[in-house]
């Protein structure tokens, strides 16, 4: 069994490619630069690439090695391999003690699987999400749980998802809640009180978020329709940030484009977009970090999908599932602005996920792992074990 030099700091590379990663692993690499236990390498693969760009230096997060992977409108498939392929060869070049990746996306899932091609143990941030709809969201649920066969370390957002990775057959001591770091870095942004609100009007505001593949096409359309039902009403401000990707601005313009009460704008950097939620007074969205970050400010959201991977928000009262259905989208949402007893109700029911400490939970358990005499590679006890 071998350890780790305790004066030596262990190097681990974080890959991360979309902004919802960088935004979640940024405490974790801030926290690793600030110490001397880790020497943090943050690789970007830059499969949101534009918006990913704007976050580095705003979140603190400096880039060791840039990757180049996205070609127009390419496969998945392409995507998967081309990923895994380069990830491989920059492991290989820098020989991390340790992979950490976050969530359910490609990148993740592609990091995790170069990672364990070289021997190298996997730490998986925001691990024990499901759905139990294996294409939905797709392809977000099959990588995530692909990503559980392959970590070591299961750092779980709340306790829900730790019974998940346990009844799956993950050893218990491998798993660990810790909160979800999003809220860390929430807490960290507003405390910076740099950012600027995209609303302009003192009326009734409302943040709609939308990108989902599953909900690209007809579907999404039909929720562009229910916003101009909304907007109609003439006492609301909503404010979209349109995602980069071709699909949903094709869905989205010709069903928003010049609605008065409709602000489309682009994808606003993280301080502006923490600003924004903050002077919200409801959430619209099919994202998931959203459906985290809105109950820490005490703002209802209704998540705009058929399934959500993160029921305890909608369990707590915080969030509701109102899926896809613009008749339903419209009558949920004007229940909210309309009814302020149901309104508090939502507002006041507080948040599951995290108090703001997930990152020192997930380093002392690193650092407590790598100094002390216990397994961190392939050998580690559980049934996934090559041992």
């Amino acid at each position: 069994m071998s350890t780790h030099p305790s004066a030596v700091p262990v190097r681990a590379m974080l890959v991360l490619g979309t902004r919802p990663e960088a935004i979640k692993l940024a405490p974790v690499a801030r926290a690793m630069a600030t110490g001397t236990q880790f020497e943090p390498i943050v690789v970007t693969t830059g499969q949101h690439r534009e918006m990913l760009h704007q976050m580095l230096g705003l979140l603190g997060l400096d880039a060791r090695i840039t990757l180049n992977v996205m070609r127009s409108r390419q496969q998945l498939s392409d995507l998967t391999a081309r990923l895994v392929r380069e990830l491989g060869g920059i492991m290989r070049d820098h020989r991390p003690d340790l992979v950490v990746v976050q969530g359910d996306t490609t990148t993740a899932l592609a990091g995790a699987l170069a990672a364990f091609y070289e021997k190298i143990p996997v730490a998986h941030v925001e691990a024990g999400l499901r759905t139990g709809v294996l294409d939905n969201p797709f392809p977000e649920e099959l990588n995530r749980c692909l990503i559980s066969r392959m970590a070591r370390w299961h750092f779980a957002p709340t306790p829900a998802a730790a019974r998940h990775l346990t009844d799956e057959g993950v050893a218990p001591e491998q798993v660990f809640t810790t909160g979800n770091t999003v809220i860390d870095n929430l807490l960290w942004v507003l405390a910076e009180g740099t950012g600027t609100s995209a609303f302009r009007t003192s009326a009734k505001r409302i943040l709609v978020t939308l990108h989902r593949r599953e909900n690209q096409g007809e579907r999404m359309r039909g929720m562009g329709r229910a916003l101009t039902r909304l907007a109609a009403r003439g006492d609301v401000e909503i404010v979209l940030p349109l995602h980069k990707s071709p699909a949903v601005r094709d869905a989205l313009l010709p069903e928003l484009d010049g609605h008065e009460g409709i602000s489309l704008v682009e994808p606003l950097d993280y301080l502006d977009f923490a600003a924004t939620l903050a002077e919200c007074d409801l959430v619209l969205t099919d994202s998931g970090g959203i459906q985290e970050e809105a109950p820490s400010l005490s703002k209802p959201a209704l998540v705009l999908r058929t399934t959500t991977e993160r029921p305890e928000a909608v369990e707590a009262g915080a969030a509701r599932l109102v899926g896809t259905d613009p008749e339903a989208i419209v009558t949920w949402a004007e229940r909210l602005l309309d009814d302020p007893v149901e309104y508090k109700r939502m507002a006041t029911a507080g948040n599951p996920f995290g108090d703001g400490r997930a990152t020192a939970r997930i380093l002392a358990q690193l650092a407590e792992d790598f100094a002390a005499d216990v397994p961190v590679g392939l050998t580690a006890s559980g049934p996934y074990s090559t041992a």
